[in-house]
């Protein structure tokens, strides 16, 4: 495959070979048992990537103690008894090729007291803008301690067979912390001057390498630039990733940010592909060992051509390995088309996570569910009838006629794709078009039959006599009980977005939720003066994080935006709302947009019941929820099926 030699050619970390430069980077799961230990799913989870044909990889952050834990149900490296189940997870990945190696890692004042069970550590006693608890300055005895902790930490990882360690020096875990301005403020040898300030990471790099011997490689993940006021910049991190290269590193994993900065440790849509790429060759311009690229890196090209460019030796593709595991042998084979790419959207990852659940992805329903969601060939072909052609409607008629079923697929529209169109309308998010096109592309393939212009009523199904039908018809956009709701300035937001009306150049966004604030900045980059009127205490209510912190960010600079308002009548070019228990006006409004969510397009399943034909009903015709929620259900019953 001549259009990716670089990318899947041979390389090597130290003495380790890899069958390719395609790494899947440590990436939390909460996949562990509350101990720490390894389960059958972080090993299936695994196992899957491994025999999708990546490279190298890199287990999550490991605690090396109990005073580092920084997610519920992490995994852990920190007791002896734990290392059968790293055996067993190695092995697993070992029988697809793959190399694997197990990132250590103590979470100092970013992990939480809650898991620990004791108070946090860290360089200094300041809290981490963030988590909020105010850590306790480590004692030299306790930093000796961490230092043994992670060099036992090392020699539990050779024992189980690991093909290499990673220590997590980034993102404003400990080590970073001791190495950063912004959170060590220590007057002794350990902090001051960056000479001082490595001391720590360095200690724990010799100790490390003490416990593994001299030809075990060892990769370190350092946060380049830590973007936050005050914090670790490329030009100190050039000297640090020099000194690990003489103290014996064979590769560094260049990548930015900390819990302060978490939009550039985790990136949303809203940053460019390979958004990173530029540290990763500033540190590699100083060292000769390899360097491993990080940043939304989601695509074969864009990492092929990091790699032309000499930036950096290995590219890491994280989230877009969760999205698809199969990416490097679709890449090796040619089936570029048959990429599902991740979107960045972090609502089934990263969200998930924060919120102390297991990940899983938005797009891609089996990962976390590799054993449950097995797709092999049913023992009974049925003819099956999908009903609507959106993201649900799309993934049971993929997953379905990968089954073996005989699928056809009606759609009332002209169109495939239902509400992702208006997903991938506004600013920055173009990036969800590529599940539409996965999607589409997939159904070709599978040779789905697909009506467009195609209306389901009761008596068209049973003359089609399908064996089952699944009615993903989705939803319509809610309305409001206001006076002068009806007038032509008012209109939806969904339309909006599809650009079926005229906007005129004073507008009122009448919902703060997803929706509505995104419809408020594609209207605002347009050039229209826009105010969103939100009932609740604040908007983006519904938004994740790390996608909501940015997406307000800009709201906030071009948008009017008026919270705990109800809207009560609409009256000409002027809108009447409750405001602190009192109605005020906002006139000279030209077009009332209507974004106050959507109801559940049931009809068809309402008249289903009582027919004696097999149906289900999945997605927002059950009940509007967000993407992840209709994959999972497509999946789930394209499964049953």
């Amino acid at each position: 495959m001549q259009q990716f030699p670089l990318l899947i050619s041979p390389t090597k970390i130290g003495n380790l070979q890899l069958r390719n430069r395609m790494v899947m980077p440590p990436m939390e799961t909460n996949y562990a048992n509350s101990d720490g230990s390894v389960t059958d799913r972080l090993v299936a989870y695994h196992e899957e990537r491994a025999r999708g044909g990546v490279g190298l990889i890199i287990v999550e952050a490991s605690y090396v103690h109990i005073t580092g834990k920084g997610f519920k149900n992490g995994l852990g490296i920190y007791s002896d008894r734990l290392i059968p189940g790293l055996r067993r997870l190695v092995e697993a990945v070992h029988a697809h090729g793959a190399k694997i190696a197990i990132q250590l890692f103590h979470g100092g004042r970013q992990a939480h007291s809650e898991y620990t069970g004791q108070p946090l550590l860290a360089p200094s006693p300041i809290p981490d803008p963030t988590v909020g608890e105010i850590p306790k300055e480590l004692s030299k005895d306790e930093i000796n301690m961490l230092v043994k902790a992670f060099a036992e930490a090392a020699r539990r990882a050779k024992t189980a067979g690991f093909d290499a360690i990673e220590i997590h020096g980034a993102h404003g875990y400990l080590l970073d912390e001791f190495l950063s301005p912004f959170s060590n403020k220590r007057a002794d040898e350990y902090g001051g001057s960056l000479e001082n300030r490595m001391r720590f990471p360095l200690e724990v790099v010799r100790a490390v390498r003490q416990a593994v011997g001299p030809e075990f490689p060892i990769i370190y993940r350092m946060s380049a630039d830590e973007k936050v006021p005050g914090g670790l910049t490329l030009d100190e991190t050039k000297v640090v990733a020099r000194r690990l290269e003489q103290e014996g590193i064979n590769a560094l994993h260049v990548s930015a940010g900390v819990y302060a900065s978490a939009q550039w440790v985790i990136q949303p849509m809203y940053l460019p592909r390979g958004c990173l790429v530029d540290l990763a060759q500033g540190i590699k311009s100083v060292v000769k060992i390899p360097v491993i690229a990080v940043g939304r890196i989601n695509d074969p090209e864009v990492a092929e051509d990091i790699l032309k460019a000499g930036k950096a030796d290995l590219i890491s593709f994280g989230r877009g390995l969760l999205t698809d595991p199969e990416m490097p042998k679709k890449v090796i084979e040619g089936r570029l088309d048959e990429i599902r790419h991740c979107i960045a959207c972090c609502q089934a990852c990263i969200d998930e996570l924060f919120r102390d659940h297991a990940i899983g992805c938005t797009v891609n329903a089996r990962a976390g569910y590799e054993r449950e969601f097995t797709l092999g060939r049913a023992s009974r072909p049925r003819k099956v009838l999908v009903v609507g052609g959106g993201p649900a409607g799309m993934e049971v008629a993929r997953v379905a006629a990968l089954r073996g079923h005989q699928v056809t697929l009606w759609e009332k529209s002209g169109d495939l794709g239902g509400q992702l169109p208006l997903a991938f309308t506004p600013p920055q998010k173009d990036e969800i078009a590529t599940f539409r096109d996965y999607l589409m592309g997939q159904l070709a393939k599978l040779q789905v039959k697909v009506q467009l212009n195609k209306e389901a009523t009761p008596e068209a199904v049973s003359q089609e006599k399908p064996d089952v039908v699944v009615i993903a018809t989705g939803a319509r956009p809610a309305t409001l009980n206001v006076p002068g709701v009806e007038a032509d300035n008012v209109v939806l937001s969904w339309d909006v977005l599809r650009g079926k009306v005229q906007v005129g150049k004073k507008v009122a966004v009448i919902g703060g939720g997803l929706v509505g604030c995104e419809t408020a900045e594609y209207l605002a980059e347009k050039g229209h003066e826009v105010t969103i009127i939100e009932m609740l205490p604040q908007v983006a209510g519904d938004i994740g994080p790390l996608v909501g912190a940015m997406l307000m960010e800009r709201l906030k600079q071009q948008v009017k935006i008026i919270t705990g308002a109800k809207l009560k009548a609409i009256k000409g070019r002027t809108i009447t709302f409750a405001y602190n228990d009192r109605e005020e006006d906002l006139a000279d409004i030209d077009t009332v947009v209507l974004a106050i969510g959507s109801r559940p397009e049931d009809t068809l399943a309402q008249a289903m019941e009582g027919s004696g034909i097999d149906y289900y009903v999945i997605g927002d015709a059950v009940s509007p929820r967000r993407i992840t929620q209709a994959i999972f259900e497509a999946m789930r019953v394209g499964h049953e099926l």
